[in-house]
């Protein structure tokens, strides 16, 4: 195989490779024809391997050419790093040292890339100095790398270092160190490369954008992107995903809104981000519409995107939806397991959360995780199965070796108090190898409400009233306990409490509500539209309920 004609032939038919069978036809033909021995044509065909993701076989292929070129080895150390495989990444590096080939610029940039990839502290700074003896320091793209790396670490200091003594800067370096900063949370200086860069990409501004986001600071990040003189999916995914990762779900759904009506088509991550969304809010019917949306525009139902629809109509209420899209997806991960257990979980059915939970195992594809059982603990805990729950938790530990959180502690805490173990449930508190939050004490103070234990009552109250002394529910629970055993003189101590740390309820009650498609919010007190029809049907709804010997507490 030679000439222009050939190899024009060659990269045409390599374009059109979309499967490993296809690789191999190909890779035939450039046996028979010598090809496989030319630095040129395998260089392509190990690229087309590394972008259909077939990085093995273009190990295979590169390991049978008598001289592979640098830029051979490039091929496969930029299709390896993609992979995440980054240990084969370092051992063909010194493999290719020792066959006498010199790296050049690019296999410094995959390498250290590998490095950040194993967080390999020393080998990366091993590498650094290799760089630096070599003469590639100088290189922009090196440098960047090297600044990412160290920045992957957490030595900052080390990252800026660098920036600040390059003496030519691109746009793709300025970006890098304004991640970097951004993502240790150090906005101010981000923001100060920002307002210094000679110019700015789109992904500068995305950059910025997800920074203000991670920090919380949605006012700033949504300043910006309404100040980008161009905004890519990305700007508008970024922006949706910063509302959402801040519980401002409806400004999330309404993005996703404005980001169709200007005409920019979302993709599987987008979807993903609004649909996640519409599960935190409840919006069945937005969430109906979106994965209409995304069957209609045939988006590519990943385990991501699949995850979220699976959470979504759990969490809306619609578990058999939700079962449906789950046993359709072809490829379930972790995350996908641990949403229809928990959503199983959630509307009461714990045995069948618990039989979801044996199936996971069973496939042994997805291994649980601490989510998962934070999952299954719920499960017991809804359905009250206490000795189940007490199975899986010294599981978790003995079989799984997973080490308790706090939530776990909080699902166990909350099971055996509703179970009326509430010395069992105490002892466990002062077991843990943290202090137990106020979530815990509330639990153990509400197993004391149902299982009228006035002793342990004042113990929980006080723990509880310590912590969150400001919290008026606290109060109101601890009146309820103290007028249901009669104990009159402490309902009124409770209220004098109450009195002189001034404590009143500050937050009113807050829903949302989905009509015709359109999230409505609401809160207690707050006057809107319709709020007459609604306040007459509930005044009709509470009459017939009282006719049928429905009794309020």
């Amino acid at each position: 195989m030679s000439g222009n004609g050939s190899a024009i032939l060659f990269s045409s038919l390599l374009r059109c490779c979309r499967s490993l069978e296809v690789l191999k036809s190909v890779h035939a033909t450039m046996i028979k024809s010598n090809a496989h021995q030319d630095s040129f044509f395998v260089n392509q065909f190990v690229s087309q391997c590394s972008r259909i993701r077939q990085v093995g076989y273009a190990l295979q292929v590169s390991a049978q050419m008598a001289e592979p070129n640098v830029f051979v080895y490039n091929a496969v150390f930029g299709g390896l790093v993609q992979e995440f495989a980054s240990r084969e990444c370092v051992e063909l590096y010194v493999g290719m040292l020792r066959s006498n080939v010199l790296p050049d610029g690019y296999t410094f940039s995959y390498l250290v890339k590998a490095c950040a990839q194993l967080s390999a502290v020393e080998l990366g700074a091993a590498v650094h100095a290799q760089i630096e003896k070599l003469g590639f320091g100088r290189q922009i793209l090196v440098r960047t790398v090297l600044m990412d790396f160290y920045s992957s670490i957490g030595w900052i200091g080390e990252a800026r270092k660098l920036f600040d003594e390059m003496s030519d800067r691109d746009v793709v370096s300025w970006t890098a160190m304004i991640h970097s900063h951004s993502c240790v949370g150090d906005m101010i200086s981000a923001r100060r490369l920002f307002d210094e860069m000679p110019e700015r990409s789109v992904v500068s501004w995305n950059t910025m954008i997800a920074g203000y986001g991670r920090s919380g600071d949605v006012e700033t990040a949504n300043s910006l992107f309404n100040e980008m003189p161009e905004k890519n999916l990305v700007s508008w995914t970024t922006m949706i995903s910063c509302y959402s990762q801040n519980k401002r779900y409806k400004e999330a759904i309404e993005c996703f809104e404005r980001m169709k009506a200007a005409g920019v088509s979302p993709d599987e991550v987008t979807m993903t981000t609004a649909i996640s969304a519409c599960a935190h809010l409840g919006a069945l019917n937005v969430g109906r519409e979106l994965h209409l949306y995304s069957m209609s525009n045939k988006l590519n139902f990943s385990v991501h995107l699949g995850s979220a629809l699976v959470d979504m109509y759990a969490k809306c209420g619609c578990l058999e939806k939700a079962l449906i899209t789950f046993y359709k997806l072809e490829e379930k991960n972790t995350f996908c397991w641990n949403c229809i257990i928990e959503g199983l979980a959630i509307h009461g059915y714990g045995s069948d959360a618990i039989t979801m939970f044996r199936k996971m195992n069973e496939e042994g594809k997805a291994r649980p995780n601490f989510v998962t059982f934070v999952s299954v603990l719920s499960a017991c805990n809804h359905s009250g199965m206490i000795e189940e729950g007490r199975r899986l938790f010294s599981s978790m530990i003995k079989d799984y070796s997973i080490c308790p959180v706090m939530e776990h502690y909080g699902c166990m805490v909350d099971l055996l108090s509703r179970g009326g173990h509430l010395e069992e449930a105490l002892n466990l508190m002062s077991t843990m190898p943290m202090k137990p939050n106020a979530v815990m004490w509330l639990a153990l103070l509400s197993g004391c409400r149902i299982h009228r234990n006035m002793e342990l009552t004042e113990i929980s109250a006080e723990k509880l009233l310590s912590l969150e002394p400001n919290n008026s529910s606290h109060y109101m629970l601890l009146i309820n306990i103290y007028s249901e055993g009669k104990a009159w003189e402490k309902v009124e101590r409770v209220r004098e409490m109450m009195k002189e740390k001034e404590v009143q309820k500050r937050t009113p009650g807050c829903s949302w509500i989905d009509i015709n498609g359109v999230v409505r919010e609401f809160a207690a007190g707050h006057m809107f539209q319709l709020s007459s029809e609604m306040y007459f049907l509930l005044l009709r709804l509470d009459r017939q309920l009282k006719l049928v010997g429905f009794s309020p507490e």
